[in-house]
């Protein structure tokens, strides 16, 4: 005869009617042997002496049974006080444990992580919007809140052809396509926001929201009510009233409103996610001083070989790691011979070296210009490098970055043969205030800017005085032939084809500009940009946001680009003292 099931509730203490007629029943193979008693709880447990007990009795005993008192969540059964019930002690715990209900954190102490993990809410201000069109996407899993005065001003620009209309513009069909996704036109569905992702930016997983209703708060009597930098600042300090739990952060590119924010007590933060860099010095130099024990580290496991006149080095070591590809390397120790090269390749743990070509020297002079300095020879090797298709030069005024590019570029279009001529573009910002309309064409319109390329050709045309003046009239004739001046007005849609294009004062550019001119590149060419961060000219445009900057950045590494931060001036003594002590 089988055995009743064990009961689900726990027992209560048997009354003495219960042990009448007794009657010896063997457990079951099939039933698991019971638990030895927990040796903690075994102090605690009157320890009963096993009774007989009837098939029958004991089945009508556990109905008669009043339930017991359940554990409160989380307290462990031997805790209680411990009631021993003879023969079916050990089913009636193991379907109590089962039973048992898992502890479950309290609502309050949900609420208070949820608290702690709440999102914040950027409101943006206009600016922000004109400068980064895409700045929407750009705050990961936090909201956005948008004032109504934003869009009047968004409206305000939206006409012409500039950069900052055609932002105003792509904003607009940003924004229109988020508010596609609503099902109703009511504002209570506006008010509960518009998910960010819903355009196919994963990227971005908070939500938008626009201002729905009217906001009075007051101002401080200095503010006049009617300004738009006001009116936005009103509405952040409503929201930071309206939404006290969560963190309610202004975000703009005007310095003054940001020290208008915080001098009310508003968190106020700059747009940082156009900066490629937060701080200048970080930026990548191209170049890295070897240690002084490289020898002695690397020696012994140096594979070197050597090939059309250079010699090549495989080396695995601790400095692996720390090195990138087209990067330059120097160990220079006194009485010892120097060693100039460049990282070839990196194949996990091993790196091959290049030693470079010495153009100080007069025999390698290119186009008469020697290098003066180690960075120069450096750039060098790097304009003059078929295999390298992007090279970017920075450094201070009088570092020779654009002569050094036009003999480069000279000297392969017309010794060499390797580019069919040589375009040079720059931006048209002045320095001072603008001379007004240029007459003329495009070359001619652009000469005025091209001053520097003017000066250097004249240095590089002086150097063969064995012409005569004939020779160097006819020398400049050819070269001014080879050289194009491009306005950056036009360069949409073009492609270059086996040109050698120079970027002169490319720290003015932006990053999408950049992108653009970059982009222009066709087979075989070779694009060069030029540029001194300390002298960026641009409103809105810092080291850190120059496109300049961002192509340096972005670059780095890459099998066929280079860059080099030149760091000694050149030109004349004047002019290193005054770009010291000015």
């Amino acid at each position: 005869m089988p055995l009743p099931k064990p009961p689900t509730k726990r027992a209560a203490r048997l009354e003495p009617t219960a042990f009448a007629n007794t009657l010896a029943v063997s457990p079951s193979k099939a039933e698991a042997p019971a638990p030895k008693p927990n040796r903690s709880s075994a102090s605690k447990t009157v320890v009963a002496a096993p009774l007989p007990v009837t098939v029958s009795a004991a089945a009508s005993a556990a109905k008669a049974r009043p339930a017991a008192p359940k554990a409160a969540p989380g307290q462990a059964l031997d805790a209680m006080t411990p009631t021993v019930y003879p023969a079916d002690k050990p089913k009636a715990s193991r379907a109590t444990a089962a039973a048992a209900p898992v502890a479950k954190p309290s609502k309050a102490s949900r609420s208070s992580k949820a608290g702690a993990a709440a999102p914040k809410l950027f409101v943006l201000d206009t600016n922000v919007l004109m400068h980064d069109p895409m700045s929407l996407f750009r705050f990961e899993e936090h909201d956005i809140y948008l004032p109504m005065i934003t869009l009047e001003e968004l409206d305000g620009h939206k006409k012409g052809m500039t950069e900052v209309a055609r932002n105003v513009r792509q904003v607009s069909r940003e924004l229109d396509n988020l508010a596609g996704g609503l099902k109703s036109s009511g504002i209570e569905e506006m008010a509960k926001g518009l998910p960010l992702d819903h355009t196919g930016h994963r990227e971005a997983g908070g939500k938008l929201f626009f201002q729905t209703q009217l906001i009075d708060t007051p101002l401080p009597a200095g503010l006049p009510q009617g300004k738009a930098d006001n009116q936005i600042l009103a509405v952040v300090q409503a929201l930071k009233i309206q939404q006290p739990e969560r963190e309610v952060v202004l975000v703009s590119k005007d310095i003054n409103m940001r020290i208008k924010a915080r001098a009310l007590g508003l968190p106020a933060e700059d747009y940082r996610n156009d900066k490629t860099l937060e701080d200048s010095d970080l930026l990548y130099t191209g170049v890295q001083a070897l240690p002084a024990d490289f020898w002695e580290r690397h020696g012994k496991t140096m594979e070197s070989w050597q090939q059309g006149g250079l010699t090549f080095y495989r080396i695995s070591g601790p400095l692996v790691p720390s090195l990138l590809v087209n990067e330059l390397v120097y160990l220079e120790a006194p009485g010892a011979v120097p060693l100039y090269a460049k990282v070839l390749e990196i194949t996990g743990k091993t790196a091959v070296l290049r030693t470079l070509k010495d153009y100080g020297n007069q025999k390698h002079s290119v186009w008469g210009v020697t290098a003066r300095n180690r960075e120069q020879n450096f750039a060098l090797n790097l304009l003059l490098d078929p295999d390298c298709d992007f090279v970017t030069l920075t450094g201070t005024a009088g570092t020779g970055k654009t002569l050094m590019t036009l003999a480069a570029g000279l000297s392969q279009v017309l010794d060499e043969r390797r580019y069919s001529e040589i375009i040079v573009t720059r931006v048209t910002v002045p320095v001072g205030e603008d001379i007004g309309f240029l007459p003329g064409t495009e070359e001619e319109k652009m000469s005025p800017w091209m001053g520097a390329l003017d000066d250097n050709l004249e240095v590089l045309a002086r150097g063969d005085s064995a012409a005569g003046e004939w020779g160097r009239a006819a020398t400049n004739d050819l070269v001014r032939s080879k050289i194009k001046i491009k306005s950056l007005n036009f360069m949409r849609g073009r492609t270059f084809l086996n040109k050698f294009v120079i970027i002169d004062e490319a720290q003015n550019l932006t990053p999408k500009q950049m992108k653009t001119l970059i982009t222009r590149a066709g087979p075989g060419t070779k694009i060069v940009c030029l540029g001194n961060l300390a002298q960026i000219d641009t409103p809105y445009l810092t080291e850190g946001s120059s496109g300049l900057t961002y192509a340096v950045d972005r670059f780095k590494g890459w099998a066929h680009s280079g860059h080099v931060t030149l760091a000694r001036g050149e030109r004349s003594r004047l002019a290193d003292f005054a770009s010291e002590v000015l």
